[in-house]
């Protein structure tokens, strides 16, 4: 009879572990094939089956077979972890999940221009062997969360809750072995109440789009898990096999926020003014790093917060002068939008997009643990382009090409005191490893039908057959106003390159009055 299937953190399968199936005196023991299949000569009924494999976490449940075969997970010994939440304000208590084979320290950075050590939590470790590796669920955890630090947690002094601390910004926990493995994860510490003119949003809902951790993302098995786990990912995986289908309908299936982000990790010893390596990092928490650290060299104060708190109407806007939105947007909620844009435009709100590919897809946030991704470039809850809000919109044109800007306004007041005139170029310098070449990269918005009249284009990417980003900045009857940079690169410029920090300092300047 076929039991199950047994795969790792990534649903990739795990040939040859060893099963023991058991239930009273009927003893069976077999072991994982090729694509993770166990079969073991039980009639149907309730057993309890442990399960062990090299270099992955062991572990024992209690399953029916029979029916539907169990897809039993079982993490790898690389470490993780994740705050949960995630996000949190000033005073609230926030639990740290690490999944480890041995003791480790654990320490709180804060990330701003430097790295700011805040303090040590000492070293965590129980008196058991291997009594900080977690558990995973069976299924598909994607759509449910990892539930760390519930089995075997049932001491007092075993909780791992934190105090957020006082000061808003982008905090790692650090988390180190020994041996010397580490393993560093973010956590957004939000104002209990505004303290700057300032907000700055994270863009959250995109890290967790993107976040595969379990064997899924916004990317490939949008529906589901496939029915086995991959053996191949090119032989096994619709992303590959069927590249031009979406395979689902209004949205995919929901994905968790509660789940470790390893494209988020920051490397101990990178510096801010530091290439970033990898595919995804630039997108994500690391790319992030850079204007808000850049914002503090600036000596521009600014409180940080999560996207929910955003959609779950817990920012209010009209205590801040200007909203930032860093460096890919990406994913957005119809609330947000609306939120946002009645803020701007009945209410002079100042907004600075210095993303690229922002708004360009929805999502929808049916509880505060979890969201649902719509298809790409639809807007059907909001109704409208992306380019109404922000003056620019997405378009394919110029993927993963990279150049400087052009100035075209030379005498427009964001470009004052620059050096830089009509027909100059500036952003020749980036952190971004994945498409070098300019601050113009990646991924590009441009002026479109839908933007809003008035428009004043600024600046244009150099990018192969006009297909750079548009800058633009427009003003709303209230008073409000908008800068967008159009490039998911702009912010991985502004550490290094002296006309983009030029022109971003101006455009909050100004904003700020």
């Amino acid at each position: 009879m076929l039991v199950g299937y047994v795969s790792d953190e990534d649903y990739v399968a795990i040939p040859d572990c060893l099963v023991h199936v058991q239930q009273d005196d009927v003893v069976c023991d077999v072991r994982s094939s090729a694509n993770g299949a166990i079969y073991a000569d039980v009639t149907a009924g309730r057993y309890r089956i442990t399960l062990a494999s090299r270099g992955h976490s062991s572990k024992s449940v209690e399953v029916d077979v029979g029916g539907e075969p169990v897809q039993f997970r079982l993490p790898t010994d690389r470490m993780y972890g994740l705050m949960w939440p995630k996000w949190s304000r000033s005073g609230e208590v926030s639990e740290y999940c690490v999944h480890s084979t041995e003791a480790f320290r654990l320490d709180l950075w804060r990330y701003g221009w430097e790295k700011e050590w805040v303090r040590s939590y000492g070293w965590c470790d129980e008196h058991g062997p291997r009594a900080m590796t977690q558990i995973l669920p069976d299924g598909d955890f994607t759509q449910t969360g990892v539930k760390w630090n519930r089995t075997g947690y049932t001491l007092e002094f075993q909780k791992h809750g934190l105090v957020t601390p006082q000061r808003s910004g982008l905090y790692f926990l650090h988390a180190q072995k020994r041996s010397g493995e580490t393993c560093v994860f973010p956590w957004i510490v939000s104002p209990a109440e505004p303290q700057a003119q300032v907000a700055v949003l994270s863009s959250t809902l995109t890290w967790n789009a993107y976040n595969r951790f379990g064997g899924r993302s916004n990317y490939f098995s949008q529906d589901a898990l496939p029915e086995t786990p991959v053996v191949n990912a090119r032989q096994d995986l619709g992303r590959y096999l069927r590249p031009d289908e979406w395979p689902f309908g209004e949205h995919g299936a929901p994905l968790s926020f509660q789940r470790p982000e390893p494209d988020s990790q920051v490397p101990v010893e990178d510096r801010i003014t530091d290439p970033i390596a990898g595919r995804m990092g630039s997108a994500l928490a690391p790319g992030e790093w850079r204007l808000l650290g850049w914002l503090e060299r600036e000596e521009f104060a600014y409180d940080l917060y999560s996207e929910t708190e955003l959609h779950f109407d817990r920012i209010d806007l009209d205590r801040y002068r200007v909203l930032v939105l860093n460096n890919h947007p990406e994913y957005w909620t119809a609330p947000m939008y609306r939120r946002v844009k009645e803020w701007v435009y009945d209410r002079g709100g100042k907004l600075v997009y210095l993303g690229g590919c922002g708004l360009y897809a929805e999502a929808e946030l049916p509880d505060e643990a979890t969201m649902l991704c719509r298809q790409e470039g639809a807007h059907d809850q909001r109704g409208e382009s992306e380019a109404q809000l922000l003056g620019v919109a997405y378009s394919h044109g110029g993927f993963q090409t990279g150049a400087p800007y052009r100035v075209l306004a030379g005498d427009h007041w964001v470009f004052a005191g620059t050096g830089l005139a009509a027909g100059d170029l500036f952003g020749h310098r980036s952190l971004h490893e994945r498409c070098p070449g300019g601050a113009s990269a990646h991924e590009l918005d441009k002026i479109s039908p839908h933007s809003p009249p008035g428009v004043c284009h600024l600046a244009k990417g150099e990018n192969p057959d006009q297909s750079g980003a548009d800058m633009v900045c427009f003003e709303t009857p209230s008073g409000g106003a908008v800068f967008a940079a159009g490039s998911m690169c702009w912010t991985l410029s502004l550490p290094i390159d002296d006309g983009v920090s030029a022109v971003t300092r101006n455009v909050l300047r100004t904003f700020l009055g």
